[in-house]
């Protein structure tokens, strides 16, 4: 099983997505962070994708090459700056959430990947375009061919469901990195 987590703030919280090879089995949303440790710890996924920066760019910059790169060569991202900025603003306190659940699965030594669904989706259904990013992930979603999908999701079920497929492509070397952000690998 492979388990995809979306990242929000303190008050929206963080969404799971949890899938195996041919179905999804959970869809949890509004969690907090110790939630999906408990979550984790429950049952351990093979690998744990997180739709989060890993950490922040380094002092005094405003973003991290690997965001830089992916922006040049898959598609548009917002910049992580420096820690200093980054825990100065509420702005990026789902940043903070996701550095805080890093953490912590690292130190019970899950396996744990940095991933940004929509470059996933990207690759998996090309460029968006002029398409809304709800249509363009929901069309995305539904070429997957993941069995229990319910009807109706928000952006942030699709993105964990995002998260949780490219958790899988990852452990079948399916992937790429771009610098520490797994995306899935380019079509042939």
């Amino acid at each position: 099983m492979w388990l995809g987590v979306d990242v929000g703030g303190r008050r929206k919280g963080f969404d799971l997505a949890l899938v195996d090879r041919h179905q999804l089995l959970k869809l949890v949303g509004n969690l907090d962070r110790q939630a999906v440790i408990e979550f984790v710890e429950g049952q351990p996924p093979a690998v744990v994708a997180i739709d989060s920066p890993r950490r922040c760019a380094p002092e005094g910059h405003t973003a991290r090459g690997c965001e830089r790169r992916l922006a040049m060569t898959i598609c548009a991202i917002r910049w992580t700056p420096d820690s200093e900025r980054v825990h100065a603003s509420g702005y990026y306190g789902w940043i903070v959430e996701g550095l805080a659940l890093f953490d912590a699965l690292a130190v019970r030594h899950i396996n744990v990947i940095e991933v940004f669904p929509t470059a996933s989706w990207t690759r998996w259904h090309g460029e968006r375009g002029d398409r809304t990013r709800a249509a363009w992930s929901v069309d995305a979603l539904a070429k997957l061919g993941l069995e229990g999908i319910p009807r109706r999701t928000n952006q942030d079920q699709r993105d964990a469901i995002a998260a949780a497929v490219t958790a899988r492509q990852y452990a079948s070397g399916m992937t790429e990195a771009v610098g520490e952000i797994v995306v899935p690998a380019r079509r042939r």
